[in-house]
């Protein structure tokens, strides 16, 4: 009898030995897209109220965790039934991306004297703010969304030759380390000033070289926030653009042998801004469009 449950741990230990190991390779699989995801999740969280940095984010990651509610058994479902319907769901996903990507772009050159009233210090009406607020915050659970199905993806396929069982543990490991890693990441960014103004608190109360390192400490951080957010946001840009191009590119041969002499990532961002222009052009060209179908 206790050697039957001996036997029986023995098993355990071994199931979970095989889904660390199969976790561990599905992580590296994935890391440049969490990086992707990293910047894209920073550029998307940032630009708020210091006091709403912290509520808006949470917002965001409990939906990035619904969003892996809902992509987790599809993927695994889809895999198991319907496999030819991968390709097409990341493409779409892919047109997207590079859509956001491009509009960026978009907005810097013809848009620089505007600014965003989220980010402006004067005063709006509250119900305009949560307006805005609410809108940035759908717009960034999209885009996680999109980055979740890639990432899931990805994963499902480095450990599609393994048991299921195996697979929906590892693929699922994958999944909460990206959103818990990623946010996490994100939320400690944004409150760097936060931090750096206490080290310059509590060096008052100090005095001789020990305050002058923490005081300076603090001031760097405070000083190094808006450059960060702004690194980001440019990071994030080239990010959506390189995961975009990055489907179709892997996924269409034409594509692929047609940029075959340029650098991969190079070639990646080109496509990725392409798709994307084209796709904000006919944005641009059906937005009068439908203005006037819903106006008669």
């Amino acid at each position: 009898m206790a050697t039957g449950f001996f036997v029986i741990l023995d098993d355990i230990a071994a199931i979970f030995d095989d889904v660390a190991t199969m976790s561990k390779v599905a992580t590296k699989k994935t890391a440049g897209v969490l990086g992707d995801d990293l910047a894209v999740g920073a550029e998307k969280a940032s630009g708020f109220h210091a006091s709403r940095e912290l509520p808006v984010l949470w917002a965001i990651t409990k939906g990035s965790f619904v969003n892996k509610l809902i992509i987790l058994p599809f993927a695994f479902i889809l895999s198991a039934f319907a496999p030819w319907l991968i390709v097409p769901i990341l493409m779409i996903g892919g047109i997207y991306l590079s859509y956001e990507g491009a509009e960026k772009i978009y907005e810097v050159l013809f848009h620089r004297a505007s600014k965003s009233p989220i980010e402006s210090k004067t005063s709006i009406e509250d119900d305009v703010r949560q307006e805005l607020e609410t809108k940035k915050i759908k717009s960034a659970i999209l885009t996680d969304f999109i980055l979740s199905v890639e990432i899931i993806m990805i994963a499902l396929s480095a450990v599609a030759e393994q048991p299921l069982l195996l697979q929906i543990a590892a693929v699922t490991f994958v999944a909460i380390l990206a959103t818990i890693g990623v946010y996490g990441i994100v939320a400690i960014l944004v409150r760097l000033d936060d931090t750096g103004l206490s080290l310059v608190e509590s060096a008052n109360k100090l005095s001789g070289l020990k305050k002058t390192v923490i005081e300076k400490t603090g001031l760097i951080l405070v000083a190094s926030l808006p450059k960060i957010i702004k690194t980001l946001s440019v990071v994030g840009t080239l990010a959506m653009l390189l995961v975009g191009g990055g489907i179709f590119v892997h996924n269409v041969d034409a594509i692929h042998h047609a940029i075959e002499f340029m650098p991969p990532l190079l070639g990646e961002l080109m496509i990725g801004f392409v798709v994307g222009l084209l796709a904000l052009g006919a944005e641009k060209l059906a937005h009068p469009l439908l203005h006037k179908i819903r106006n008669r």
